[in-house]
């Protein structure tokens, strides 16, 4: 089935959109504009990351981490994460189970 997700706005400077999901597991892109942030959060949900532009600075449960293009990393459920946008970019978010919150 094709994507028709609509483009949003998440934060400040931020895009999200919904690429597929089914109630087992979910990916969606993060488009950032340079200087945005996606603000300190936790969810339940198990989440990978995959940078597939641009250049970004990730707190993981305290932890700072710099990633950039083709680098991709696992967030714990319940884990505090946030990130600072250092070079225009995309991140691919896969999380399971569904963010239902962005339906």
């Amino acid at each position: 089935m094709l994507n028709t997700f609509p483009a949003v706005a998440a934060d400040p400077g931020v895009i999200r959109k919904v690429l597929s999901e089914a109630p087992e597991l979910m990916v969606v892109s993060f488009t950032f504009d340079e200087g945005a942030r996606g603000k300190l959060h936790h969810h339940p949900h198990i989440q990978s990351t995959y940078v597939q532009s641009g250049q970004f600075v990730f707190t993981v449960a305290g932890k700072e981490i710099t990633v950039g293009p083709g680098d991709s990393f696992v967030i714990p459920s319940n884990a505090e994460h946030g990130c600072h946008c250092e070079k225009a970019g995309v991140l691919i978010d896969t999380f399971t189970p569904r963010r239902d919150d962005f339906l």
